[in-house]
Order: C-alpha cells, then structure tokens, then sequence
C-alpha cells in the first residue's frame, strides 16, 4: 500500500496533505453492481485555491530542476507504478466497470505514456537558427507555463492521468490535477505514486469533486496559467470561453462521432471483427470510438449479419472472458436509452440490444445491450450526437465518394477509417477525411504514447496529446538572441 493512501475516502490531496472535506461527501458507486464501494470527499471553492496556490508556490523551484533530473523522479514513479501494477489495475477496474485484463492493459499504457513523457527530460528541444543580421545568433527554449489545471475523463483512469500529468512535469509545470468523479480512486493513487517517488507534494496536487463545482472553480481561478481538459464538447465549449476572456493558454480534446467506412471490395470478415472492437470496447466509453459505419450498398446486407451475429456474441460482465462492462453512471445509461428510443421514434430499427441488461448478474449494474442500429439519416440526432457507449449506427452509400463526403458531414472530426483492398482508395481517404487520425483496415483507434491525438471542430481547439506535441500545450517558447563583438576579441 503507498504511503497513507485510503482507498475509502478518497480526500484531495494538496501540499501533499489528504483533505476532509469542508463541505459534504458523496458515495463512489461500483458500475458493475451499483453498490457503494467509497466516500469521496468534495473540496470546496477555497481548497481549489488552497491547491493552487500550493502549486504556485512550488512551481519555479520545479522548474529550477534540470529537466534531465525531473525525466528521472518521473522514471523512478514509472518504476514503482510498474512494481505495483497489480494494485492500479485492480483499483481500475472496481471503479471504472472494467474487466481486469483490460485494466491492466491500461495500466500498461499508462506507464508506457509516462516512460515516454520522463525520457523527454532528455530532450525538450528548441531550435538554432541563422540570423539575417552578421555577429547575431538566434535560438529558441522551452520554458514552463506555470500553473496546469488538468482534468480528466472517467473511460480510461490511468492513461488520463498519465497523458496530461506527465507531459505537464516534465515541462516544469506545478499541476493541479481534477479527476472525474466517477474514478477518483486511481487518480489519487498515482498522484501518492509520483510523490512517493520524488515529486515534490505541491508541484502535484489534486482536487476531488463534482466538475460543475470544483472544475469551474479550478479553470476560472486567475493563478492558472494553462488549462488541460478531456471531456464533453459542451463543457469545453464553456471553458474556452472561460479562458478566452483571460486570454488563458488551454487545450481541449472533446468528443468524436467516428465514421467506419466498409468498400465493396473489403474483407467484411475482417471490418466486421474491427467493427465491433471499435464500437463496443470499453463499453463504447472512447472518444475514439466507432459510432458512425457507412456501408457501400452492395455488401450492406451482408455487413450488417456479420456484424449483428458478432455482436450478439458479446458477454456482458467484468469476467476476463467477457467483452465489455458497463457504462459508468446511471445517468450515462439513461442519456443512452433515451436517445436510442429517440431514433426509434424517428423511424431507426435496432436490430439488437437497445435496452438496459437484465442478464442474472448484471441487473445492479449500469449495462447496457450493444447495440445495432440502421435507417436513421446521418442528420438525424442520434448520428450527430456523441453517445459515449456501445451503440453502432449502420448507413447505406451507393459509392465510395458518397462515403467520404457522408463521413465528413459531422459537427466532429476526431478519428475515421476505412475498409478497402484498394491502394488508391485507402491513400486518397487518408488524405481526404477531415479529422485528426485515419486508420486503414483496422479500427477507429486512438494514438499510440508517441503519436499525437486530437481532432476538428467540435472534437477539440487543434492541440495535441500525447507525443511530442503535447510539449507545445505545456511549455512556452522563448527566442533568444546573441549579439557578438569580433572586434573586441
């Protein structure tokens, strides 16, 4: 067990000190049984200020650490998150309804992301470059931001935590960190992970609450200095208008609504086994997730059978047999069922699953059966709406350039892919689709540690997380100038 850590009350944690809270608690429930499995303190409007100031305080003798050094207290976390892997990954999937093999999965994701972002300590490149002005040198540096506020979503705890913290220290940022609510666990044991292993407590502080109470509070205090938020287009929308009054630096990465073309020369076996990992892992809970699948008419009918038979075949249920859990939050389950009775009344046909799970096991939990959907228009509410769980609506094209423009007539632009035995068909996609990840003969996955991930219009403001270009969120650039003298040599 790391350093006092109580996985029943789940406390902020700011100057490295656990909270009660000053206001009320609010129960942690289980996604799988509905059941009470911790407390978790709610801070207040003044402990948010208490968390910022703390980081403010200790963020420019972080800074003040070469940053070869912050890459390795960051290694040295990676290493002991790593030892105890067996612990994150099971406290994973309590809280967030998952099976344990894909909590580990995760887990390992997460320490990837974080030896990746720790060997940039290594690295944070700027640039020389010539002047056009004799005896003049001009380069850049990177230097930190400040103050981070992140937040993070509740579909994957410890990737989240690591794509945003990580990036943000070895920038020489302090951070103020807000998890979702609905696995607040996982957060507060990695941020003991990092502390315990060298983070100096108030250079990572976190806030655990409710996003419209302790969020709001944390992007609107005037002592940050860059905003980090995954989450819903709504609330981004919110907080950069927040931001853009205090002209505040923030990165959004926001929802998708992912197309999933399949040509008429694919190998349907295989689009439709991609199909179904796009559409129904992690309970349809990715933004990245496969949501919109444009069918060229000819392999329609037969797309559609083996798409619905995979699906059926699914086992609902946290078992490491089984293919996915439930979504996270009572609420989620009934936006869910209700935009699906919706499309109904529109005039879709679900051709499996649309209800809550009642399978003997699962009837506490927050399930819900993945679901097929066809018939609604690609401007019907249901195709233009992220839903955030295993849902898959089906559309009929006649022709690969019906599929591309229907794939791009989306409020979102996050991730595509397509199906094709065609070079020119494949190349020509990754060239014409207007999102930020294009994915051929696989599925509407996600970006790799090294790679960046965002997306277009309502999917995001045009940053990038993880890779290389997450720097560009955590730091600024400085140009440097020097002036020489040859003749005072």
């Amino acid at each position: 067990m790391l350093d006092n850590f109580d996985p029943a009350n789940v406390r902020s944690l700011i100057g490295g000190k656990a909270l009660d809270s000053s206001v009320r608690k609010t129960p942690i429930l289980d996604p799988h049984s509905g059941e009470t499995i911790a407390q978790l303190h709610l801070a207040s409007e003044a402990e948010v200020t208490a968390a910022v100031l703390a980081a403010r305080a200790a963020w420019q003798a972080w800074a003040a650490v070469p940053p070869v050094e912050r890459g390795r207290i960051l290694h040295q976390a990676c290493n002991l998150i790593e030892s105890r892997a067996d612990e994150l990954s099971a406290i994973v999937a309590r809280e967030a309804g998952k099976p344990l093999k894909d909590a580990k999965g995760e887990t390992a994701g997460a320490i990837q992301c974080g030896r990746f972002f720790a060997g940039e300590g290594q690295r944070l490149f700027g640039r020389t470059m010539p002047s056009g002005a004799p005896n003049k040198s001009a380069m850049t540096v990177r230097q930190p931001c400040g103050v981070a506020a992140l937040i993070t979503a509740a579909n994957t705890p410890a990737p989240n935590f690591a794509w945003k913290v990580f990036p943000a220290l070895i920038c020489g940022n302090a951070v103020v960190l807000k998890p979702a609510e609905d696995t607040p666990i996982s957060a507060d044991w990695m941020a003991r992970a990092l502390i315990q292993a060298g983070v100096p407590a108030g250079v990572l502080n976190v806030v655990q609450g409710l996003g419209a109470e302790v969020g709001g509070a944390l992007t609107a205090h005037p002592d940050v200095d860059v905003i980090s938020f995954t989450g819903s287009t709504r609330v981004g929308r919110m907080i950069a208008e927040q931001a853009g009054r205090r002209l505040t630096k923030v990165s959004l990465e926001l929802g998708g609504k992912n197309a999933f073309i399949v040509c008429d020369d694919a190998d349907l076996d295989k689009a439709a086994t991609w199909a179904v990992a796009s559409a129904f892992s992690n309970a349809g809970q990715r933004c990245a997730a496969g949501s919109r699948f444009i069918v060229m008419s000819s392999v329609y009918d037969a797309f559609l059978a083996k798409f619905i038979d995979k699906t059926k075949a699914l086992k609902l249920g946290v078992g490491d047999d089984c293919a996915l859990g439930p979504v996270i939050n009572e609420r989620q389950l009934t936006n869910i069922l209700t935009a699906i009775e919706q499309a109904r009344t529109e005039g879709a046909r679900v051709h499996c699953g649309g209800h809550r799970a009642s399978a003997a096991g699962l009837e506490g939990g927050f399930y819900i059966e993945p679901t097929i959907i066809d018939g609604a228009t690609n401007s019907d509410t249901i195709s233009c709406t992220e839903l955030f769980g295993p849902v898959g609506n089906v559309y009929r094209v006649e022709t690969y350039a019906e599929a591309v423009a229907m794939a791009n007539d989306s409020p979102y632009g996050l991730t595509a892919c397509i199906h094709t035995r065609s070079f020119d068909r494949a190349w020509t996609f990754a060239r014409d689709i207007r999102t930020g990840v294009a994915v051929v003969n696989a599925g509407t996955f996600g970006s790799e540690p090294h790679m960046p991930f965002g997306g277009l219009r309502a999917s995001g403001n045009g940053t990038r997380e993880p890779g290389t270009e997450a720097l560009d969120v955590y730091s600024d650039l400085k140009d440097i100038y020097l002036i020489t003298e040859p003749d005072r040599l």
